[in-house]
């Protein structure tokens, strides 16, 4: 029979208790009523243990400590002889979380909402944190401006102490942006100011931008774009003073109105140096933009006090702080600018630490790093690194970091992380065309095979046009200097039966070796050789010069061996691997045949392309690609190593290869190619919001044209097209499709709208 018994509640905790006992040594400490909490727990949360001597006071601080864990909502302590008894009441445990009626988000992004708020499954129901959870989900709707959600919860008890909690949701209909008013401008007008704008009244894309939705943080950016436009143009007094946001009776509609004070325009009077320059004052005084007699423009002083600080961390000064003091004269409507120069210590670089590499290895992206452990700090090759790390196509993102090291003055460390992207791609299918009714065809390519770098890819093509068995190996770093080395294997079969081409066949075998060399930062030569074995099969509808070429009638067909060198020199100084918006690139190549074999031929070419950026969303690509082929050693240009034009990659609304001279065989009309190829490109490219890393779309100009070995050169010969691209880096690879009108179609040229193109951007 229990001796004594003391109840304590968690209300007077702190009082004196009303019923005491004699302290006593506890033999045993015993819990009740526990049907989750293991025993363990509460052993752990109690202030006493078998051996303790029990008093009043620790029998509180028991109960205390108990209910500071939250797990119960009752305790109290028996005393049974010399042992302590716990009986404790549990809270119950959140079993299932549940939405009705919720269609704008995802589940899972609410759930990690509203765990922050201390609501998720298998935690402890704690209705005081229900509230709060709800406030969290209105929130959350508020951001998409779904003003009038409604939200109502109802819990249900479950058996073994457990709840189920119910967010029942009316989400309503998303409140849009009915006005934007912009108070207080006389410079410029509201239509041009609107334009700065990322929030905007509806359009024909807002189902997709979701811009005619009022955000706080959109408006905040849009606030900012608004203050740097004045400061650009002279402004610099400008200030918004308020802003207010109201909604209709039924809350479907936003009304913002702005007030600014757009002040008087100010001219620059002089832009002085001054402080410790480190480097001669001369060079420093070229990098400043901003000149006396300009009107003042924030942007040209930030990129000016930029430009000096990216100086002089070329020479290690990381920490360099340059800031620019102005004077201001209101009277005058004046202002004038010292550029204080502080470069600080030279700093080097103690580590250089890579993460986020999960696949690929360490040694792949630490062999494109110029920055070395060590050395001083030099801005420029870190710059460098990572635009060589991002050209690897390995990642979607690359960050980097240079924190001090702590307790220093003169070190920093260099934190790069990477976030990985699948760089294998398998593709298998079955597709069907007027030319070639059923194609197989898949290829397997690892562009990091086992995180190496290296490039793995084996291709086949069943189509009957066109028939591919490739298998291609590369190694981008053979020696640690960077020089490469790669090979191929191939058998390639053509029928041009059903296609705008003169009719043959083909049958190629063969394989090559090449080597890269690296002979500057952005520059590479490329050698290779290789031996190929062609036979070409003429037919009774194939052009003459195609039967004299077999010996027709005598032989349907004749083999050919030959040994092709290849000579190439690159120089790549974009910006990114696929999406760039500034930089020239250029591309030359040489293909001979050399002597000893069957053929003795050249082919050259050269291509150039240049990004412009225009603005920030938008960029300029021109593109330039020439290309001259002949026979030597009294031989001519065998007629399958004619250039083509037309299609993707060159004249695009044009049918591929469907450019150049013509051969009237039979009655019938056929392309045939030329040894002379020009073909121009512009193209006005941007991005989609929220996907600029994976999609961008373009208006483009082409013109191009073949010739043969006969024909004058003329550019009355050029065709032009025009019409919208899209290019996509999609889960299959890269994918480009372009929607495309001629511009001067001939009676003989062929046109084709809709083009595309799988495995590469152009």
């Amino acid at each position: 029979m229990k001796k004594s018994l003391l109840s304590i509640l968690i209300a007077g905790m702190f009082a004196t208790p009303v019923l005491a006992f004699e302290p006593f040594a506890v033999k045993d400490i015993r819990v009740e009523g526990i049907q989750r909490t293991e025993a363990g727990t509460v052993f752990g949360y109690l202030p006493v243990k078998v051996g303790d001597t029990l008093n009043d006071e620790k029998a509180a601080q028991s109960i205390k400590a108990l209910f500071a864990t939250g797990f119960f909502k009752d305790v109290r302590i028996e005393i049974e002889k010399d042992v302590m008894v716990v009986v404790v009441q549990e809270r119950a445990a959140i079993a299932t979380i549940n939405f009705v009626g919720m269609k704008e988000f995802e589940k899972d992004v609410i759930v990690k909402a509203l765990k922050e708020t201390g609501i998720a499954e298998g935690r402890i129901f704690d209705r005081a944190l229900l509230e709060k959870a709800e406030q969290e989900l209105k929130r959350q709707y508020l951001t998409r401006g779904k003003y009038a959600a409604n939200i109502t919860t109802t819990v249900t008890p479950l058996e073994r102490n457990r709840v189920g909690i119910n967010f029942n949701i009316e989400e309503g209909v998303a409140a849009r942006i009915k006005q934007i008013n912009i108070v207080g401008t006389k410079a410029f007008s509201d239509k041009e100011l609107r334009s700065l704008f990322e929030l905007t009244t509806p359009t024909w894309l807002s189902w997709y931008t979701k811009n005619d939705q009022y955000s706080r943080q959109k408006l905040s950016a849009d606030l900012e774009k608004l203050k740097s436009f004045y400061m650009n143009q002279g402004y610099l007094e400008f200030a918004v003073e308020s802003t207010q946001v109201s909604i209709s009776p039924d809350k479907e509609d936003v009304y913002i109105t702005i007030n600014v004070v757009e002040g008087e325009r100010f001219q620059v009077t002089s832009v002085k140096l001054a402080g410790d320059f480190s480097i001669p004052e001369d060079e420093l005084k070229k990098l400043v933009t901003v000149k006396a007699g300009d009107v003042f423009s924030r942007d040209k002083l930030n990129e000016s006090t930029k430009a000096i600080s990216d100086r002089l961390g070329k020479e290690g000064y990381a920490f360099a702080n340059v800031n620019a003091a102005p004077e201001i004269d209101k009277e005058k409507h004046q202002v004038a600018f010292t550029v204080f120069v502080d470069p600080g210590k030279r700093v080097y670089v103690r580590r250089i630490n890579v993460t986020g590499n999960t696949k690929t290895r360490d040694e792949v992206v630490r062999r494109e790093i110029r920055q070395m452990e060590g050395g001083w700090f030099d801005g420029d090759k870190l710059a460098a690194s990572k635009q060589r790390i991002d050209k690897l196509g390995f990642f979607t993102e690359t960050a980097v970091e240079t924190p001090a090291v702590p307790g220093t003055s003169d070190q920093l460390d260099i934190n790069i992380n990477v976030a990985e992207k699948p760089t294998g791609n398998l593709m298998l299918g079955v597709g069907t065309s007027s030319v070639d009714k059923i194609i197989l065809s898949g290829s397997i390519a690892q562009n990091n095979f086992m995180g190496s770098g290296n490039n793995v890819a084996i291709q086949v093509n069943s189509a009957k046009s066109y028939r591919t068995y490739v298998f291609s190996y590369t190694n981008p770093y053979f020696t640690p200097d960077g020089v490469s080395q790669g090979f191929d294997i191939y058998h390639r079969t053509t029928n041009t039966r059903n296609t705008a081409l003169a009719y043959y066949s083909s049958a190629a075998t063969g394989g090559a070796i090449r080597f890269g060399f690296p002979i500057g930062e952005k520059e590479s030569f490329g050698f290779g050789i290789g031996i190929d074995s062609t036979t070409i099969t003429a037919y009774s509808n194939s052009p003459p010069m195609y039967q004299n070429y077999v010996g027709y009638p005598g032989n349907d067909s004749v083999t050919k061996l030959s040994i092709p060198l290849t000579l190439n020199w690159t120089s790549d100084g974009k910006d990114s691997y696929f999406f760039p918006t500034r930089g020239l690139y250029q591309k030359a190549g040489l293909e001979l045949a050399a002597p000893g074999g069957d053929l003795t031929y050249y082919r050259a070419s050269y291509q150039a392309q240049y990004y412009i950026p225009v603005s920030k969303q938008f960029t300029l690509m021109l593109n330039g690609d020439i290309g001259y082929a002949n026979g030597y050693a009294g031989k001519d240009l065998p007629f399958f190593k004619n250039f083509y034009a037309g299609g993707v990659g060159s004249v695009r609304g044009y049918k591929t290869s469907s450019l150049g001279p013509l051969e009237d065989s039979t009655g019938t009309i056929y392309r045939i190619g030329g040894n002379r190829r020009a073909v121009g490109n512009a193209e006005l490219l941007w991005g989609i919001p929220g996907m600029e890393k994976t999609f961008r779309m373009g208006w483009f100009v082409d013109a191009g044209q073949v010739w043969g070995s006969g024909d004058k050169l003329s550019l009355s010969d050029l065709r032009y097209s025009t019409g919208i691209s899209i290019a996509w880096i999609s889960p299959m690879g890269p994918l480009k499709f372009s929607l495309g009108k001629p511009l001067n179609k001939q009676s003989t040229d062929e046109a084709e709208t809709f083009q595309f193109q799988l495995g590469s951007i152009f």
